[in-house]
């Protein structure tokens, strides 16, 4: 095997030591999963494809939105050589090795070499400038990933000879094609009697928890097979919501990119804060910064965080903890610890309600549940005068702002859906206010008067 052997590009399907999500990685641009603005007809890297024209550029993006993927579809898609590195544990002198490697190869073969280094922000300046002279004369095409904003990670001199490409956050429906990928390669061949089953609401929830990060929801889902195959085949192989909690809660310890309790972490972080102990919660905050974690991830956490448990108890904490993540994006590590622990403390310290999580958690039960019914007509628009003469549209509404208090008597929710109270304010902090003029509202409306 040389140096330069392609084989590592192709074979990860049949290599069963490695993870299912590097197994699973897509051989060609036509095979993945979102990134459309990039790999359509005419995005950016599609292009490179069809001109066959290469050139070093920087994939900017969240963990598992497929930076690495896309790096090594693009080479295989080339038929170039193609080096993979870790700026966490490479050094300058491997860098050297590959560039001299890379001299030779184009030398006697004409084949490019794409250098792809993961994680290039932890490089330091001494080590990105060692980039610059093989770039210019390109003696390799370098691909950068980067979870950080390369705009403050990556100096200006490796930045300006790069092209920097954003990836977005995997949508819900990107997500969706992969989960049924992946049950079709745990079906491949198994028996109808013993097929791998996922409903619906257990891939939904699995699909929410998993953040937009592919790996996450493969590596869950191929511990959760390891469960299911570890009861026996008398059990069935259903993906159950217990289950895929299980599996996710050892998938964090399994693919801990830290080594430093990852997950086990952050879920300390967000369980003080809504303990209401600033001081547990910034004492976590610092253990992740200081391990190296991701500080837009924590960001991330920090605004689900403040909708989630305390939401109209303190309505301002989800714009501050927004503020927050804006701040991050725009200054960067390491002053972007203050406006984190800022927030932090703000979260922790607002009266809590999870109210609004049970309102929308209970009326998407409905609407799953079937329970999915049209508007009544007074509320249905009307942009056109025959949609209310003939049609009823609109006919009967009544402006709330012509009645006092803004409260009027009449119906919003479909017949069928009536009397269905989704919101039931804690009575904490800002929402005791929201209560009692609640109550006064349903009140208005159950007793049939303005």
């Amino acid at each position: 095997m040389t140096l330069f052997d392609k084989s590592e590009l192709v074979s990860d399907l049949e290599n069963e030591s490695l993870p299912l999500a590097a197994r699973l990685r897509p051989q060609s641009i036509s095979e993945m999963v979102g990134q459309s603005r990039l790999i359509s007809e005419n995005g950016a890297i599609a292009r490179m494809v069809r001109t066959r024209h290469l050139h070093s550029f920087i994939l900017w993006g969240p963990p598992g939105c497929g930076k690495t993927t896309l790096a090594r579809a693009l080479a295989n898609e080339l038929d170039v050589n193609f080096r993979e590195f870790s700026a966490v544990t490479s050094t300058v002198k491997d860098v050297r090795q590959v560039v001299k490697d890379a001299k030779e190869a184009k030398k006697l073969t004409g084949i490019q070499t794409i250098l792809f280094i993961d994680e290039l922000h932890r490089f330091n300046k001494l080590q990105q400038d060692a980039f610059l002279p093989h770039i210019e004369n390109a003696i390799i095409i370098l691909i950068g990933a980067t979870t950080e904003n390369p705009y403050f990670s990556i100096n200006s001199a490796l930045r300006s000879r790069l092209t920097v490409y954003k990836l977005e956050t995997l949508t819900t429906d990107d997500l969706k094609i992969l989960s049924d990928r992946v049950i079709e390669f745990f079906n491949d061949g198994v028996e109808n009697g013993d097929k791998y089953n996922l409903h619906d609401d257990v891939r939904d929830s699995l699909l929410m928890q998993s953040g937009g990060d592919a790996r996450t929801l493969i590596g869950t889902l191929e511990v959760a097979k390891t469960l299911l195959d570890e009861a026996g085949k008398d059990e069935c192989r259903e993906f159950t919501h217990e289950v895929i909690e299980n599996a996710m809660q050892a998938a964090y310890r399994v693919y801990d990119r830290t080594g430093d309790m990852h997950y086990d972490t952050i879920s300390a972080y967000i369980k003080s804060m809504r303990g209401s102990d600033p001081d547990a919660a910034v004492y976590y905050l610092a253990k992740m910064l200081a391990s190296g974690e991701d500080p837009k991830f924590i960001a991330r956490r920090l605004v689900i965080q403040a909708a989630e448990d305390v939401g109209n108890a303190n309505p301002m904490a989800l714009v501050v903890a927004n503020a927050a993540r804006e701040a991050v994006e725009f200054i960067g590590m390491p002053e972007a610890q203050i406006p984190l622990a800022q927030a932090t403390i703000y979260v922790a310290t607002s009266p809590k309600s999870n109210a609004a999580v049970k309102a929308i958690s209970s009326a998407m039960k409905d609407i799953e549940d079937g329970k999915n019914y049209p508007p009544p007509l007074h509320l249905r628009n009307a942009p056109v005068p025959e949609m209310k003469t003939v049609h009823g549209h609109s006919e009967g509404y009544k402006y709330a702002h012509s009645h006092p208090g803004g409260i009027v008597d009449l119906q919003y929710l479909p017949d069928e859906m009536v009397g269905s109270e989704y919101y039931q304010p804690s009575g904490h902090g800002k929402e005791k206010a929201i209560k009692e003029w609640l109550e006064k509202f349903r009140d208005i409306k159950n007793s049939g008067n303005d």
